[in-house]
């Protein structure tokens, strides 16, 4: 499973967009939701340690929570058991390869807590297309859905602290392979849920993907 990162827009768009055109069909019954709780704030690295006097104790570090996660989540037994995940996502969430599910997980302060938040993306095995994509944030003993998104093709990241929703877009004559652009909405939690902060629409070039056609000549 791999960390997200902070790719620039098109180069997100270009290795999300590898899908097919059965995917996107089979995809496209989901719908999109945020909850109303739940969010994560970027990690702030401490300060480094000093010490004031010969044989005094190192400064205490940043009390802000790491983005280390203390424990593992079980990603697909989450997803599963999460009454808030559609039924068409927990019915498709089947391996791919033995036991290998396709799912990215991802840890990170959203939410301010005092555990790291946990974003999970499901994708489809063959071409990786994003169907589903949540926030889980510690709560106790048990982890809370804060945001959902099944919107397909879609993609969760942590930037630098804001929650970052990646969705392809597509127009009458897109192939499935390069898509026509891509909505990233930005949400920040503020006090019990996400909300969204920015919103921008990137068009991709038809000549980068290989499908304009060069002008016939008069």
């Amino acid at each position: 499973m791999r960390g997200l990162d902070t790719e620039a827009p098109r180069a997100r768009g270009a290795r999300k967009a590898v899908i097919t055109a059965a995917a996107v069909l089979a995809a496209l019954g989901l719908s999109v939701s945020a909850c109303g709780t739940g969010g994560t704030g970027a990690r702030d690295e401490g300060p480094a340690l000093s010490r004031s006097v010969a044989g005094s104790a190192p400064a205490p570090a940043s009390a802000s929570p790491s983005s280390t996660p203390d424990r593992r989540v079980n990603a697909v037994r989450l997803v599963k058991a999460d009454p808030g995940v559609s039924p068409a996502v927990k019915r498709d969430l089947k391996p791919c390869v033995g036991d290998e599910y396709p799912v990215d997980v991802s840890y990170g302060n959203l939410t301010g807590g005092s555990a790291a938040d946990v974003v999970i993306n499901v994708m489809t095995c063959g071409d990786a297309v994003g169907v589903g994509s949540y926030v889980y944030r510690e709560e106790g003993d048990v982890y809370k859905n804060v945001f959902r998104a099944e919107e397909p093709p879609v993609y969760a990241e942590i930037d630098r602290g804001d929650l970052v929703i990646t969705q392809q877009v597509y127009e009458k004559d897109d192939s499935v392979t390069y898509p026509s652009g891509e909505e990233v909405i930005t949400y920040r939690w503020r006090a019990t849920r996400f909300t969204e902060q920015a919103r921008t629409h990137n068009d991709y070039s038809k000549v980068v993907g290989g499908e304009s056609q060069a002008p016939t000549e008069q």
